[in-house]
């Protein structure tokens, strides 16, 4: 059993204002006993639209560092739900761009000289790294009023899923669009989570009809329960989130939900009842291999 906590924020690309803000909620969730807290996608930057980007982060730089020593200072297992990883050749790389009139090469080395990771980091107790994802589906979206939000103009897609090994239990790492692709969370499932963290920043527009439903459903599928913090509010010109932050149990009961603005849920998860669950309805023990139509 552990007391699990998400944090909901309304993050700005003010960097400082950001950090600050999620350290406070970190320390807020752990006043109320969380042992594991849950910061959402993008916690320490997110840029509006017309916006300055951030510097790419190193796993090793100030951001993962900083909130390393708060997770070793309050003894919790830490989930920074996504920052922007530098990649090598990459975004803000100088020292791998190429020369003025230079030939980049392929398609593919000039796309990625633009292109950063969304990456979470997952900190244990001792605030070392237990688990890097790279969020794997791209949020490219053609909706009237959004065509602007095509994450892969700036974000270069992941390859692996992740199960991590946590002190009180195995963790899958998603991210955000991640959830509409169940197949990734049936296989972390199959490789032993118990519990499956979903950091985000869902928009207003797809949030009010198939964020809740969507998790709920997450958690159903696969008997495990679902940690999801997650942004709200307006973020700037052209950028707002759906927020209610939340956790949902392996039954698919909301245990804890941030309603609106600023601020953390608690629940407890209990493997003992999780446990139970999956052998009264053994579902995931009865998967079955089917010729593709």
């Amino acid at each position: 059993m552990v007391t699990a906590a998400v944090v909901q924020m309304t993050s700005t690309a003010e960097v400082e204002r950001n950090l600050s803000c999620a350290e406070a909620l970190v320390r807020r969730a752990a006043e109320k006993g969380a042992r594991f807290v849950a910061l959402p996608e993008n916690f320490a930057w997110l840029r509006s639209e017309g916006e300055p980007v951030a510097e790419p982060q190193e796993l090793e730089g100030p951001w993962v560092r900083r909130m390393g020593g708060l997770a070793r200072e309050l003894e919790l297992t830490l989930l920074l739900g996504s920052l922007p990883e530098k990649v090598a050749g990459g975004l803000g790389d100088a020292e791998h761009a190429p020369a003025r009139g230079a030939s980049a090469g392929s398609n593919a080395a000039r796309a990625n000289q633009r292109r950063v990771h969304n990456t979470s980091v997952l900190l244990g107790p001792d605030g070392a790294t237990l688990a890097v994802y790279r969020k794997i589906h791209l949020f490219d979206v053609d909706l009237p009023g959004m065509e602007h939000l095509k994450e892969s103009r700036a974000v270069l897609p992941g390859e692996d899923a992740v199960l991590a090994k946590a002190p009180f239990a195995d963790v899958g790492l998603t991210i955000c669009y991640d959830l509409r692709f169940p197949e990734l969370y049936r296989a972390l499932a199959h490789a032993g989570a118990r519990i499956l963290a979903v950091p985000s920043a869902f928009t207003d527009r797809t949030g009010k009809d198939h964020w809740e439903v969507l998790l709920r459903a997450r958690a159903i599928e696969n008997l495990a329960y679902v940690v999801a913090p997650a942004q709200v509010g307006h973020h700037g010109r052209g950028r707002s989130s759906h927020g209610h932050a939340m956790i949902v149990d392996p039954w698919g009961t909301v245990m804890a939900q941030v309603a609106d603005g600023e601020g953390v849920a608690l629940a407890e998860l209990d493997f003992a009842r999780q446990d139970r669950l999956r052998a009264e309805l053994p579902a995931l023990d009865h998967a079955r291999p089917f010729r593709p139509i």
